[in-house]
């Protein structure tokens, strides 16, 4: 009877085993086009541990939809790659779980990306974490500046300097043109690439509580002149007018002299287009001093969910040297700051400069981001397309800082 009372306690306490806890499957969406970096450390997490992550590709123009629809119906996912803009909103909806105590008692946590951070925080409470890094870089060329005549080792530091060589990259003729931006309702692009220029210069287009349009300010009106003159002067593929994202990465064609992109694309550029030479610098400030965009994804997590510590284990491993190195081999930027330099180590150099990027970076914080600028037919998509491509400059400023304003009001 004592060995079979034994016996039995012995299974029990292999049942209790935390080694033989059955294994948790955490559910996760990511915006389609998460990239390789991501799917990569999922893939290395999955291979190495007990719980896996299932991930779930949403078209990135239904995610934020798709993902209100679904906790609505309380079909959610454990855990969401969100762009950070979104993580405020959802956060004032009491739709994410409240990460606060646990983020905060990181070691690492004071190294993570301030922005994200910043973006993830709603009423001094943390629900949203980052997960990929991104900032904007500005690229140039070598190739066509060396046969343009111009130095291919010199950034251009001033949009003054940037116009004279896109004239002389437009010379050399045929389809070879001197800058490219996505302008023809890409809200999300031009936010990324075209506000650093006034970011800058010390102005935002938004007040810093985010209750006011800041939109018409001497530096802005300076910035749209910099691009209506380069279109003027047919430095820029007649495309950009109409295009709406989908040429984002027209520079990898080779026939573009210079563009504003994402850090990602140094990763992209490396890896899938080894033939460019080209180079790249912080993206100039109307004034000449530098700014970027601070973007990518915040992980946060479904409220109520039941695989919160699966969840938390995962993201861990993420922030760990691990998972950071696979991260940026893809060309994802570390998100922690403290280990950057090790991670970047042996990596393309040019990365660095995505990395720099961060400590000059800005990202508009309000509730109301897709209405006010990631909307195709929103006032920023809506003034950028009329004041870089249209006669009435006046109009779009007006329009614009008039619906934007009012959008924030209705929000209130």
């Amino acid at each position: 009877m004592m060995k079979q009372l034994l016996a039995a306690t012995s299974l029990l306490a292999l049942s209790l085993s935390p080694g033989l806890a059955s294994a948790e499957t955490i559910n996760m969406w990511v915006r389609t086009g998460v990239g390789d970096a991501f799917k990569n450390v999922v893939a290395a997490y999955n291979a190495g541990h007990e719980d896996k992550v299932e991930l779930t590709e949403v078209p990135f123009s239904e995610l934020v939809q798709k993902y209100a629809t679904s906790i609505a119906g309380g079909q959610a996912p454990d855990a969401l790659s969100m762009d950070l803009i979104y993580t405020p909103a959802f956060a004032a909806a009491g739709q994410l779980e409240d990460l606060t105590d646990w983020a905060k008692s990181l070691p690492y946590f004071n190294s993570l990306s301030p922005s994200h951070v910043r973006l993830g925080t709603y009423g001094d409470k943390i629900y949203g974490l980052p997960l990929s890094v991104e900032t904007s870089v500005f690229a140039w060329n070598k190739d066509l500046y060396r046969k343009a005549g111009l130095d291919p080792e010199k950034a251009p530091a001033t949009w003054e300097e940037i116009t004279a060589n896109a004239e002389k990259i437009r010379a050399l003729g045929d389809d070879t043109y001197g800058f490219y931006f996505s302008g023809g309702g890409c809200g999300g692009c031009m936010i990324f690439t075209f506000t650093p220029l006034v970011w800058g210069a010390g102005v935002d287009i938004l007040s810093a509580d985010g209750k006011t349009a800041t939109l018409d300010t001497p530096e802005m009106r300076k910035a749209v002149d910099i691009y209506r003159t380069m279109v003027k002067r047919d430095l820029v593929p007649a495309g950009a007018a109409s295009d709406n994202g989908t040429n984002f990465l027209s520079f990898t064609n080779g026939k573009i002299g210079q563009q504003s992109l994402g850090a990602f694309a140094i990763g992209t550029l490396v890896t899938e287009h080894p033939t460019i030479d080209f180079g790249v610098t912080l993206i100039p400030g109307v004034n000449g001093s530098p700014s970027s965009f601070a973007g990518g994804d915040n992980v946060v997590v479904t409220k109520g969910t039941t695989k919160l510590e699966p969840v938390k284990a995962f993201i861990q491993y993420i922030y760990s040297e691990e998972g950071q190195k696979i991260m940026a081999k893809y060309g994802s930027l570390p998100t922690r700051g403290d280990i950057a330099e090790q991670v970047l180590k042996g990596l393309d150099p040019r990365m660095e400069v995505g990395m720099k990027a961060i400590a000059v970076a800005k990202t508009p914080y309000t509730l109301q981001f897709n209405d006010l600028i990631n909307s195709a037919n929103g006032p920023w998509a809506t003034f950028l397309n009329a004041a870089i491509f249209s006669d009435d400059v006046d109009g779009a400023f007006s329009s614009a800082q008039s619906e934007m304003q009012s959008i924030i009001d209705s929000g209130q």
